[in-house]
């Protein structure tokens, strides 16, 4: 767990914290062996927010893998993302929740 965020972390914790979607987000909850960046249960969504520095993607995609298998949605952003287009971010959060079938992880790391 990390107590400092990263600048989209906290930008985007400012949007989730406030239930702006009607839904309980929270922050760094134990999730089987993983520690996600935010968590909404009611939904089974988990949003990662990368760093610059995040280089690791081949564990990115074990840890994704685990979690779909385990009935958990995940959208992943890079920092830069949610600081330049939040607006866009926060659709694509809407989307998840409400449309689940037609959004894709903004990262695509099966690609």
């Amino acid at each position: 767990m990390r107590s400092d965020m990263t600048v989209g972390e906290h930008i985007l914790w400012q949007e989730l914290r406030g239930r702006r979607f009607g839904a309980k987000f929270r922050r760094q909850q134990p999730i089987g062996p993983w520690i996600p960046d935010f968590v909404c249960y009611q939904h089974r969504l988990i949003i990662e927010v990368d760093g610059d520095s995040h280089t690791d993607m081949k564990r990115d995609r074990e840890r994704d893998r685990w979690f779909a298998i385990n009935g958990w949605f995940v959208l992943r952003f890079w920092d830069h993302q949610v600081i330049t287009t939040l607006d866009e971010v926060l659709d694509t959060i809407w989307f998840a929740i409400c449309d689940r079938g037609n959004v894709r992880d903004p990262l695509n790391l099966e690609s």
